[in-house]
């Protein structure tokens, strides 16, 4: 078939012409013959992602004739660097004729290929829109919001199959949906696995590129060690976030608690919206090592619904010192004039206000996550293992573009339990104290008796030589 070749021979109204798109390694190949609804290309940093996916999309406009066709990137200068103007190179104008304004390439057939950028606040762009094809060059710049509104745009009254084809590396705001979908292959409800096929490439699939630029793979090579990971093998574990790299799986998971001794302190955190509510309990021992060794989250609850929650996870005998919370529990609400805050007091949860400076606190964070000094040489915050989201989401979360300081605020599902640790992080709490029984230094003439006269009955006596009768 006409997108199955490399090398295609476009017909229209003009007559039959010659175009030459060049070669398809194996790897570009899969990906242009996969035939399920999403196909995902990538992995590594070299595969030749935008060679395919410019082959892709002039084949299918050329094999279905009337096709509509959208390349998005999150920025549109990068869009028209790979994508337009490359493209613009390979088609003649009697194949298609490209509009500057539109940033649309018209077809003799009747098919279109359109280029559009997708920043954070563009939802409403895309919504009403039907293409047959879309194309998310370096998906994982994206949020699932954002695939799963342009996934809505597939759709249409012809006969051409409805695909989306994803291009991506580790890394960026879209990692853990990315790999949720078509690495490691988790499905929610509604969704389903043959849906989704993902073809792993690295620059070692890319023989072009590598007679081309044989030094390229030595400057992988000599990237730091997730980096290189990530960028030269494609793994999806090595770089999963960038602003707390200091956490890992080995040094900060730990197996849950079998019993936490009543003298720890313990406290809570939590995060709240109606998108989700998000609640963490934290232990504090002797040494001032903090524990995370409960977490919550739960989307769509009210204030009391929150406070009821947050209540029967905690058992009856765990006294908890206080809960710290977002400061923006205390605003007043516009119809009542009473705050959250007061709801929670009220549904039997005292609270106090957690500081709400961001960078203060995210640094607070990384101060517990480097090893405390002491005999013990293990960080001052661990993480149980039964607490999978704050694990998997500090491990996600990434630095803000425009201030390396912060963590990006998307994407916005992971940021609530990060958010509930950095209120407790940067509050000041208590460790636990150790009560003992001090010895008086004047013991022996205290009243106390020695512990042999007591158990022999003393120095022997007169009375001991006449007991029982003389």
């Amino acid at each position: 078939k006409g997108e199955r070749m490399a090398n295609k021979r476009a017909r229209n109204n003009s007559g039959a012409v010659n175009l030459a798109l060049g070669d398809l390694n194996p790897k570009q190949k899969q990906f242009c013959q996969a035939r399920s609804r999403y196909v995902g290309y990538g992995g590594a940093r070299g595969g030749g992602k935008s060679h395919v996916v410019r082959i892709k999309a002039i084949g299918g406009a050329m094999t279905y004739p009337g096709i509509r066709i959208l390349i998005v990137r999150r920025e549109y200068p990068e869009l028209e660097q790979t994508m337009i103007l490359p493209m613009r190179k390979l088609i003649p104008q009697e194949v298609a004729v490209y509009n500057g304004s539109m940033h649309m390439f018209f077809f003799a057939n009747g098919s279109t290929i359109k280029f559009g950028h997708y920043g954070t606040s563009d939802d409403d762009e895309y919504q009403g829109q039907e293409y047959d094809w879309i194309f998310m060059d370096e998906a994982t710049q994206f949020t699932e919001s954002q695939f799963r509104t342009l996934g809505a745009c597939l759709r249409g009254a012809t006969n051409i199959p409805r695909r989306m084809y994803l291009t991506c590396n580790p890394g960026g705001i879209g990692h853990l949906w990315v790999k949720r979908l078509f690495v490691s292959r988790q499905y929610r409800d509604g969704e389903t696995a043959e849906d989704y096929t993902f073809i792993h490439a690295t620059v070692d699939d890319n023989p072009q590129l590598l007679a081309a630029s044989p030094e390229y793979v030595q400057m992988l090579d000599l990237l730091p060690d997730n980096v290189r990971n990530a960028w030269r093998f494609g793994d999806w574990d090595a770089l999963s976030g960038s602003f707390f790299p200091e956490f890992t799986k080995k040094t900060h998971v730990m197996e849950p608690f079998w019993r936490i001794p009543a003298e720890w302190r313990k406290y809570r955190a939590f995060d709240y919206g109606l998108d989700m509510f998000a609640c963490l309990w934290i232990a504090v021992d002797f040494d001032g090592r903090c524990y995370v060794y409960r977490e919550l989250q739960q989307s769509g609850v009210i204030v009391s619904e929150a406070a009821k929650l947050m209540l029967d996870a905690t058992p009856p005998w765990e006294h908890i010192e206080f809960t710290i919370a977002p400061p923006d529990m205390w605003n007043r609400q516009k119809d009542s004039g009473r705050s959250m805050a007061e709801l929670f007091m009220e549904n039997g949860v005292g609270i106090i206000r957690g500081s709400n400076n961001r960078v203060q606190g995210w640094m607070a964070v990384k101060e517990l996550l480097k090893p405390l000094s002491g005999p013990q040489d293990r960080p001052g915050l661990l993480v149980t293992s039964n607490c999978q989201a704050l694990i998997s989401h500090i491990a996600a979360i990434q630095h803000d573009e425009k201030n390396p300081s912060d963590c990006a605020v998307q994407p916005h599902e992971i940021t609530h339990i990060c958010d509930a640790i950095r209120y407790f992080c940067v509050t000041r709490t208590l460790g636990a104290e150790r009560v003992e029984s001090p010895v008086p230094e004047d013991f022996e003439d205290a009243g106390m008796t020695d512990y042999d006269d007591e158990m022999t009955g003393g120095e022997m006596s007169e009375d001991y030589l006449e007991y029982g009768g003389g």
